[in-house]
């Protein structure tokens, strides 16, 4: 048995191989009189390099080529959407922020959202501005993990060091406001934990000023590098129809010319008003390839940082004031349901809450960005060689625990 454990290899040539394929249900191919080949059955996960955590993809090989490809989901499952229904509004943030670990901020803004509306809350105008930039800050420091790990897929391992430079930078003005570095816990039902220390925008804009004197680095270190552009260019192009038919969204939609972004399209938060005032920009791309997808987090950066200083300046001119509103000791939210919908770093995440009127959740239903973009996998990979299927994988932006729940 090989290093990666678990990999099944199942391989039958010739006339004797008849038995084999009869006991592991093999695909003969003709090979001429006398000689029957087999599909070769590949698992690549649920533990391996390629596959980000327990995702296991089950292919179907014809030589090197993929005749058909299985996601295999599930390793992972937590029952997040169960054990929603078990505890009050004011726990379930807890839970939320863990399906998408690089996506933590945004994910409890999504539940907040959702009993904001259901309580017709209004949440005090400070605390919006706060709540769009941490978003954006959270969104920045996604795509900064990706751009550091998808080059390791493809051999190239000197951008990750560049890229973790830029997320410490930014984390360190995350983890002096909330005290967490990846679970940030500070949305709540009505605003947010509380205010920011003195002088924590200052420092916030010497971070992005900083982060944004050096993306030109990562950019030329990747996009310059031939080899980068060899393995990527016209590799696993999705058309607009597939993106469509699968519900796929993010970075990975807008790659492939879908020009569809939350933020702009049905605004929450400050966007509307910064939609207004011309920062933000949705980026889209045509090709719908890897190289692409790769190039619409770097895109995306920017943009990101446009909206964080836009942000800063706009909190500096809004007196202080309150950034929470004062909650009854037992929250509940009234009967009835809503859907809360918004632009996470990898795509749409949406939560449909039901409530019966008591202090747990009756129903939370997560609609994650991960699990549609892996559920196109099978669409994208057939046809594929070996080699194409890593770059393909990496380059679809998906956190396992997202996928899972």
């Amino acid at each position: 048995m090989s290093r990666q454990g678990r990999e099944e290899l199942v391989v039958g040539i010739g006339a004797g191989a008849a038995g084999f394929s009869d006991s592991f249900g093999g695909h003969e191919r003709g090979g001429g009189p006398g000689l029957a080949t087999q599909d070769m059955v590949l698992n690549i996960g649920p533990q391996h390099p390629a596959t980000h955590g327990v995702l296991r993809l089950r292919l179907t090989l014809d030589g090197e080529r993929i005749a058909a490809c299985e996601p295999v989901v599930g390793y992972m499952h937590r029952g997040a959407e169960k054990l929603f229904e078990v505890r009050d509004y004011r726990q379930i943030i807890v839970l939320s922020n863990r399906h998408d670990w690089l996506s933590a901020f945004s994910n409890e803004l999504g539940v907040v959202l959702a009993v904001e509306r259901m309580l017709g809350m209004e949440v005090p105008q400070r605390a919006v501005w706060l709540r769009t930039m941490l978003a954006e800050l959270n969104r920045v420091l996604n795509h900064l993990m990706f751009l550091g790990s998808y080059p390791i897929e493809l051999g190239a391992i000197t951008p990750i060091f560049y890229a973790f430079r830029e997320r410490e930078t930014l984390q360190a003005v995350m983890e002096e406001v909330s005290g967490g570095r990846m679970h940030y816990m500070f949305n709540r039902v009505g605003g947010l934990k509380e205010d920011v220390p003195a002088g924590w925008l200052d420092r916030v804009d010497q971070a992005t000023a900083a982060v944004r004197s050096r993306m030109p680095q990562i950019k030329d270190l990747i996009f310059g590098n031939e080899i980068f552009r060899a393995r990527t260019r016209g590799v696993g192009v999705i058309s607009p129809a597939l993106i469509e038919a699968y519900g796929v969204s993010g970075p990975i939609a807008r790659a492939a010319g879908v020009d569809f972004d939350l933020r702009r399209d049905e605004p929450y938060l400050a966007y509307d008003q910064l939609r207004a005032d011309g920062v933000l920009q949705v980026v889209t791309g045509e090709d719908g390839d890897c190289y692409t997808r790769f190039e619409m987090l770097l895109d995306q950066v920017q943009v990101s940082l446009d909206l964080v200083e836009a942000c800063v300046d706009r909190l500096r001119s809004i007196a202080a004031g309150p950034v929470n509103v004062r909650l009854p000791k037992i929250l509940k939210a009234p009967e009835g349901s809503t859907y809360a919908w918004t632009e996470n770093p990898l795509g749409i995440n949406g939560y449909y809450l039901v409530s019966r009127g008591e202090k747990t959740p009756w129903r939370i239903k997560l609609r994650t960005a991960s699990f549609n973009n892996i559920a196109v996998l099978p669409e994208v990979l057939e046809g594929c060689v070996v080699a194409d299927m890593v770059a393909i994988l990496g380059s679809m932006f998906f956190v396992v625990g997202d996928v899972d729940k």
